[in-house]
């Protein structure tokens, strides 16, 4: 039987560059934060200039994507949608800029930036995950 694929430091530090890379190139300064498939941090890099309580946001985002298994704009538009309940659900950070990290359809880990609008975010973390 074969094992579960499993996101490796390479992986991390590969899906980081792509990140930094979109965020510098449209001049965003953000924390770039990847977990693995139980929430730990395995990368985290924040841009020069960058707000220092975004650390903990992009890690925040990254658990959420992971444990919600789903990118975190969905909990972010639910609510803007009315369902206040959302807000209450534990260990859940329903801003956009959160992404699993999906390899053969297994969720592998996640990404979560912040630093700049969340639509921004997001934008950043998908060049990140799109690296994987």
């Amino acid at each position: 039987m074969r094992s579960a694929p499993q996101l490796e430091l390479a992986d991390a530090r590969r899906i980081a560059a792509a990140a930094s890379a979109e965020a510098l190139a449209k001049g965003w300064t953000v924390v770039i934060a990847i977990v693995d498939e139980g929430g730990h941090l395995m990368f985290l890099e924040r841009l020069d200039g960058t707000q220092k309580g975004s650390s903990v946001v992009a890690q925040e985002k990254a658990r959420t994507a992971l444990l919600f298994k789903r990118p975190t704009q969905a909990l972010e538009e639910a609510i803007a949608a009315g369902k206040l309940q959302m807000l209450d659900l534990p260990g859940a950070t329903p801003i956009e800029g959160g992404l699993p990290l999906l390899v053969e359809g297994h969720v592998v880990g996640a990404i979560g930036v912040s630093g700049v609008l969340s639509g921004q975010d997001g934008l950043v973390a998908a060049a990140g995950a799109a690296a994987l």
